[in-house]
């Protein structure tokens, strides 16, 4: 993802049926092009089944949910 300025963000990833799985990135980020890899697992650390998920992007003016496959 891209910032234009320095902003706080949250990244989180949802199951089908809405529930959030894992919060990837929440706080401020600088400017600039950022990487970010989700490597499969719930917030306890245990990995989740093969399916569909959702990820969801919020910053400060911006929010935006895109779909994903994870398959193992």
């Amino acid at each position: 993802y891209v910032l234009a300025r320095e902003q706080d963000i949250t990244i989180e990833v949802y199951n089908i049926l809405g529930q959030r799985v894992r919060t990837l990135v929440r706080g401020p980020r600088k400017a600039g092009h950022h990487t970010l890899r989700w490597e499969g697992q719930n917030r306890y650390g245990t990995p989740v089944g093969s399916g569909v998920y959702f990820y969801r992007i919020e910053a400060e003016d911006f929010t935006e949910t895109r779909k994903m496959v994870l398959v193992k």
